[in-house]
C-alpha cells in the first residue's frame, strides 16, 4: 500500500436540486492492481460508497463535493 491514497471514498447524497457528493474515506489500489484496500471515517446508513479515482472530474453541472477531507 503506497502512503497516499489513489482513491476517495464517497457517499451521494440527492437532494430535488442536486446530489451531494460526502467524502467518507480512501482507499489504496493493491500493488498487484487487484483489490484495493478501504479506510472509511463514516458508513453511510444506505450502505453505499462509491470509489472515485483521486482527481478525476465529477460527474454533471447540479455536482457540489462537500465533507471531510479523506
Amino acid at each position: 500500500m503506497t502512503n497516499k491514497p489513489t482513491h476517495h471514498a464517497l457517499q451521494a447524497i440527492e437532494t430535488k436540486e442536486r446530489v451531494i457528493w460526502n467524502r467518507i474515506g480512501a482507499a489504496w489500489v493493491h500493488g498487484d492492481g487487484k483489490g484495493f484496500n478501504v479506510k472509511l471515517d463514516s458508513m453511510p446508513l444506505d450502505g453505499e460508497v462509491i470509489l472515485r479515482e483521486i482527481g478525476a472530474k465529477e460527474v454533471g453541472d447540479e455536482t457540489a463535493m462537500e465533507g471531510a477531507s479523506a
